[in-house]
This record gives structure tokens, sequence and C-alpha cells, in this order.
């Protein structure tokens, strides 16, 4: 890490650190130690309140688009899985957008799509914790982290908890290449111990804790989004966590009524100026270009989110328009239309499941509606054969 752009910066402090290097010697070198975040906003430009004021209209919309649709939820899984796509992206774990929608998140076998399809499942977990009202604990916190990285290679590396040990995030430009890597890396996060545990305790409640009048709740998420990122408490996982917890955040004060928002495609597209704007934060103290970028992402991924949400409600419309011109009568069959327009890709036990019904049903029923080309069959399988409903993919490929 080169020291000499943390030495002066203003939000946080650099601490002495020290190990031992595998095939012997010691190592001496500094880490980065945020300061706590405080109870008022940083003092940003105006052009970046402009920035939030657009995201919060953007916010808007999208919940009061999600209010007119009889059932938002249905699009929550899909959302899901395309967050799942890009965040894992963002880390470097690349799985073809149409592979992630087709795959059963419980039965994946391939190490890599495993660990983007984990998302999904702690996704799941977290907004279901969320709508009961559940809090965001340290635990809670943990036992997400080994979720999102079982069946990983990184499972073996202190899964389930507050890390214990030393880490780097990327190379610097410029570190000579025999630098060991303490000292080649682009940021070093502060030490382990308690006060990094402390410290995330701290986030936590803070996250939870109403700013209302003190900070607009865009600001609050891009605050606690750069601090988690700072703090970097686990081995693997913090980016998705933290990209996780920015729709919590907002689920949780208020500013989202429905998780249909996915954030890491938007800065996907731009890793490198995200990275960049985060690490001005720590560097500078640099708040407003962090946060007009962070409240850019925000409002153009609630835009796309809404238009996608719209497409797939007029494409459930047509769908069950075309249902009414055939013979099919039986109210199963509009229910498989939702079922069909809110998951991707689905056998017949699953659609059996949520349908309440048995298996020969529901295998019956989705024959009738491929025989008049409202579902189709997405693969040739003879085990555990997935069904789609064409224009959903369509939409959901579209971007």
């Amino acid at each position: 890490m080169d020291v000499q752009l943390f030495q002066k910066a203003p939000f946080g402090k650099l601490v002495p650190i020290s190990g031992s290097l595998p095939g012997g010697g010691a190592w001496d070198h500094w880490a980065f130690l945020p300061d706590p975040l405080g109870e008022v906003s940083p003092e940003l430009s105006g052009r970046a309140y402009r920035y939030v004021g657009d995201a919060r209209a953007a916010l808007a919309a999208l919940d009061a688009t999600a209010q007119r649709l009889p059932n938002p939820r249905l699009f929550r899984s899909s959302t899901f899985r395309l967050e799942a796509q890009s965040t894992a992206a963002l880390e470097g774990t690349y799985e073809p957008l149409a592979r992630v929608l087709a795959a059963d998140s419980n039965d994946v076998q391939d190490p890599s799509l495993r660990e983007v399809l984990n998302y999904v499942i702690v996704a799941e977990v977290a907004f279901d914790n969320a709508e009961d009202g559940r809090g965001w604990s340290l635990s809670a916190l943990e036992d997400l982290q080994a979720m999102l990285v079982r069946g990983t290679p990184s499972e073996l590396d202190h899964c389930g908890q507050i890390r214990p040990v030393q880490v780097v995030i990327g190379r610097r430009e410029g570190a000579p290449p025999g630098e060991i890597p303490i000292k080649a890396a682009r940021y070093v996060p502060p030490p382990p111990g308690p006060d990094l545990e402390a410290r995330l305790r701290d986030l936590m409640s803070w996250m939870q804790a109403d700013h209302t009048g003190q900070i607009d709740p865009v600001v609050a998420a891009a605050m606690a989004h750069y601090e988690f990122e700072a703090l970097h408490p686990f081995h693997d996982g913090n980016g998705r966590l933290g990209r996780l917890l920015i729709v919590l955040q907002l689920y949780a004060s208020g500013v989202l009524i429905e998780t249909t928002l996915s954030v890491s495609t938007w800065f996907e597209a731009r890793r490198s100026e995200y990275y960049d704007a985060l690490l001005g934060v720590s560097t500078e103290g640099d708040w407003s270009t962090w946060i007009e970028f962070f409240a850019r992402g925000l409002a153009e991924s609630a835009e796309a989110a809404r238009t996608r949400m719209l497409a797939l409600a007029a494409v459930q419309a047509d769908l069950k328009a075309q249902l009414q011109a055939t013979p099919i009568r039986t109210a199963n069959a509009r229910l498989l239309i939702d079922f069909a327009v809110g998951q991707p890709t689905f056998t017949v036990a699953q659609a059996a499941k949520a349908l309440g019904i048995g298996n020969a049903g529901a295998k019956k029923l989705i024959d009738s509606l491929v025989s008049h080309a409202i579902l189709a069959p997405y693969d040739e399988r003879v085990y555990a054969r997935r069904f789609h409903a064409p224009r959903v993919l369509e939409v959901l490929l579209a971007g």
C-alpha cells in the first residue's frame, strides 16, 4: 500500500501492522483504519446533492410502480439472480446470465456457478428476515457470509467468522514486481482482532438507527457501504455482502417497499470508477465524489428495475390474454403463468409445489401451456427437465 496516500487522510488513520513471510523473515507495514460514522451528513457538493435527489425520485418511482402491480414480489427471484450474476462478476467470478437464470440454486455442483447462486440463497434469507422485522446482528451477518461461501474453496478460509488474519485488496499501479503482497496492495484494511469486531458491530447498529433529519437515507446507505468495504471484515464475500446491505438498508429505512432493486449491474459496468471513488474517501475524505457516484448508480438502477418490472408485468398480462384464447379454463393455469413470470426456469416438481398440486397434474398443465406456445421446454434433459416462458427470459436477458 502506498502509505503516503493515506498519511493525511481526514477520515481515518494508519495503524502499524507486522507479520512473517511464508519462507521466513518478518515485515512491518501499515493498515488503514476508517473513522466510525457520525450522526451528521458529510459536507457534499451541490452536484452530489442533486444526484441524491435524483436517486430519491427514482426510488420513489420504483416503489410507486410496485404498489400499482398486483404482486410485485413475483419479480423478486429474477432480481436476486440478476444481482447474483453481476455482484459475483464484480469480484472476478463470471457466469453467463442465461446460465444463472436457468440453474437450480439448490442443486448445483459446479464451484463457479455455486459461488454465484449462493447469493440467491443469502438474499432470500436476508430479505425474509427483514420482512419479519428481524434486525442484523453480528452473528446473523456471519451466518450470511457462511452461506455465501458454502461449497466453494473459500469455505475453508475462516468461513462464518470475522477474519482472524490480515488481508490485502488489489495491487497498486507501479508496485515493483518482487514487492511482497502487503506492500504491493492497493489498500490494506484494518488488522484483525477485537477492535475490528467492535467496529463492525457498531456499524450494524448505525445502519439500523433512525437518522431522520440528520442524514438522507441515500447518503446514509452510501456512508455505510463505504465503511463496510473499508473495514473488510470477512476473508471473502465482503463486496457481495456489502452490496446486499445497500438494498437491505434502503428497505429498512422505508425508502424501498419491495426488494426489486439490483445495484451491481451498474457498478460492474464502472468497476474502476467504483473502486476509485471508495478509495478516495479513505485517502482524501472525498465523500462528494463517492456519494455522487453511488447516487447515480441507485437512480439508474432503480429506473432499470422499474422498466424491467413494467416489461414483465406486460408479458404477464399478454400471456394471460393468450391463455384466455385457449380452451384451458382451470385457475391453476393462470397461477402457473404467474409462477413462470417470477421463476425464470422451473421443473415440474417446482411448479407442483408452488401450485399445491401433484406432479402428474402439474406435468399435464405444463404440457397444455406448451402446446399453446405459452410455455416451452428450456432444455432437452429427460431427468429434471426445465421449462420457461420464453418472453420472460427475453426481458431478463435484454439487460
